[in-house]
């Protein structure tokens, strides 16, 4: 019993197999982005920048701009989120795959209440305006969300004086909550400035967790929504291109099927086709894939909102949809047109290549069929030769042979030479036969 006390006064950890490397990490992916405390009224000054060729460095050095933070250590940069407090404000700074955003959070003047007309809201600002032109990466979302309190009760009067606040420009506008416990309005149009504006009317005892909640919402699925909207322009460049490669396949399949072209021109045109695909696919195919992630994002951000419609108007979420979805769409047939060519030109490819394989055969099968025929005549030719070649091995076996008996015959033999000789043929014929016969069997059996 005293070993396991002294095991639990030693820590935690003792009572645990050793942490895979990545738990800590993954244990505070959750809070790796904390919701801002946002006190009404407030001005949320929000841009974000695509970050491609944008280090961590970079964005440190301009966070080292700010007052105070001259000595700002790198390190910090690494977990991917920022809060930086000052006197009054707070700047948060967080990087994501393919964006970095900004967040200033700050007092809104009271020249900037409900009741005003289209107020300016930068001449109010806590930073340098320059600060903000500095950041390094190109603008893709910047907008400024007021945060006010109003009353909620009588939502008629509220949104007219929204609408003055935002300029009189249309608006789409909706309750957000079960509750309904905040109103959020926007025209979604580009100012002069380079800002969008966002309102939110909220009652003045609204907790400052559940305004924060509300503002990066906001902020979050206009964010998404644009970088969804990055497809669109990919996919209207590529779709002439995608026509061309779906004419010049419909020509090769015309050829194909005609055979009014060589195999091995088609095959040239098809691999420069096969090639133009797979180019346009790795150069693209990320984007489309990106697109149906925020695509999915803003569905998400717009279901978190649980949005009640205000009479009158539309709604944040029908708005986003109908502009959204007709461009996802486009972006969704172009990635399946793509796939689709791909697939298309590996089948013409596996088409020719059996085409070209059936060639093949067919020309192999009449070089078999001429080494056959060579190697009857060959074998015919050869048995041509042993039979000249069992005669003339005969003829000089018999030649010596009468030569022998002439020999034989001068030293006083009574012998015939030619008698001999004639009669010894059949036997050196059968002889010379039996020989090569021989020589033949033990060339099979090597």
């Amino acid at each position: 019993m005293r070993s396991n006390q002294t095991s639990l006064a030693g820590g935690a950890a003792s009572l645990l197999p050793p942490d895979d490397p990545q738990r800590q990490a993954l244990h505070n992916e959750v809070h790796a982005r904390p919701t801002a405390r946002i006190h009404l009224p407030a001005l949320v000054v929000y841009v974000a920048v695509l970050n491609e060729g944008v280090s961590r460095e970079q964005e440190c050095e301009h966070l080292r701009l700010l007052p105070g933070l001259s000595g700002l250590n790198p390190d910090l940069l690494h977990g991917n989120f920022l809060r930086l407090r000052f006197d009054g404000y707070t700047v948060k700074w967080e990087r994501h795959t393919e964006f970095t955003r900004y967040s200033i959070v700050q007092p809104l003047p009271d020249s900037a209440l409900l009741d005003a007309s289209d107020p300016e809201l930068m001449n109010s600002l806590v930073v340098e305006p320059q600060w903000l032109s500095a950041i390094p990466g190109r603008t893709i979302a910047a907008i400024k969300l007021a945060l006010v309190p109003g009353d909620l009760d009588a939502i008629q009067e509220t949104l007219v004086k929204a609408r003055r606040w935002l300029g009189g420009m249309p608006v789409t506008a909706s309750l957000l909550g079960r509750n309904a416990h905040a109103l959020a309005v926007s025209s979604f149009l580009l100012r002069p400035d380079g800002f969008e504006r966002m309102l939110v009317v909220a009652p003045a005892d609204i907790s400052d967790s559940r305004a924060g909640r509300v503002s990066q919402r906001l902020l979050e699925l206009e964010t998404y929504r644009l970088m969804a909207l990055r497809g669109l322009p990919v996919a209207k460049q590529l779709s002439p291109l995608l026509s061309q490669c779906e004419t010049a396949l419909a020509n090769i399949m015309a050829s194909l099927e005609n055979k009014s072209v060589a195999d091995q021109e088609l095959l040239d045109t098809l691999v420069s086709l096969a090639a133009t695909v797979e180019r346009a696919t790795a150069e693209n195919a990320y984007r489309f894939s990106a697109t149906r992630a925020y695509e999915g994002l803003v569905a998400q951000r717009i279901a978190e909102l649980r949005e009640k419609a205000v009479s009158g108007t539309q709604t944040m979420g029908e708005f986003m949809q109908r502009r959204l979805s007709p461009a996802i769409a486009t972006v969704a047939a172009t990635g399946q047109r793509l796939t689709s060519l791909s697939e298309r030109v590996a089948r013409t490819s596996a088409l020719l290549r059996t085409r070209v394989d059936i060639a093949t055969e067919v020309q192999n099968q009449q070089l078999l069929e001429k080494l056959t025929r060579g190697q009857e005549l060959q074998l015919r030719l050869q048995a041509t030769v042993e039979g000249l070649s069992i005669a003339a091995i005969s003829y000089y076996v018999v030649s010596l042979i009468l030569y022998g008996a002439k020999a034989l015959k001068a030293a006083g033999a009574p012998i015939n030479p030619e008698i001999a000789a004639g009669a010894l043929v059949p036997l050196v014929l059968w002889s010379s036969w039996i020989a090569v016969r021989r020589i033949h069997q033990k060339l099979r059996t090597l």
